[in-house]
């Protein structure tokens, strides 16, 4: 019977751990800011190098209904980017910005603007923090008002942050399954 307890213990444990894996958002109310955190199982330089390559950011980069297509991506202090989506009806959502700063495997910084609002641009922080075989992933975006945070909330950001780490966690594991 003690066996049994411990097994049952464990497989409790376990249930816990994968929990502490999800996404986790935070928008303090009357802030500009969000925050998106999440641990995944796999090394600094490896969550690092997915973030950084045009070829796999349309197998995580937005909701899974859309097809994403990098049609520019600079990761370089000064460079561009610009990414498309498209939906089922030939709809396009278009997205691009500056990198201000890159430091591998550290951190990521840079500007974002959706195309479909002009002049709403966010500055967003993305650090990787080494937790050895595991790194946590904070996603800091600060909106130029508390309403435009606001209104990318009510827009479906929370849903589509939570996808899109979900999704980039299946292309990491993939990854890490064939290095």
């Amino acid at each position: 019977m003690a066996v049994v307890g411990w097994n049952e213990s464990l497989d409790k444990l376990a249930d816990v751990l994968k929990g502490a894996a999800k996404t986790h958002l935070t928008a303090e109310p009357g802030k500009q800011d969000v925050v998106i955190t999440r641990v995944f199982d796999a090394p600094r330089d490896a969550v690092f190098g997915i973030f950084a390559n045009p070829d796999l950011i349309p197998r995580w980069w937005g909701p899974a209904n859309l097809t994403t297509t990098v049609e520019e991506m600079e990761v370089r202090p000064g460079g561009t980017w610009r990414y498309v989506q498209r939906d089922a009806d030939g709809n396009e959502y278009a997205f691009h910005g500056v990198y201000h700063d890159i430091t591998p495997p550290e951190r990521l910084v840079g500007t974002s603007e959706f195309e479909g609002e002009p002049g709403r641009v966010t500055l967003e922080t993305v650090t990787f923090e080494d937790l050895g075989s595991r790194t946590r992933v904070t996603d800091r975006t600060v909106f130029s008002t508390v309403e435009d945070r606001d209104a990318a909330l009510a827009s479906g950001m929370r849903e589509g942050a939570v996808e899109s780490m979900d999704r980039f966690a299946r292309l990491l594991e993939e990854t890490q399954r064939g290095a």
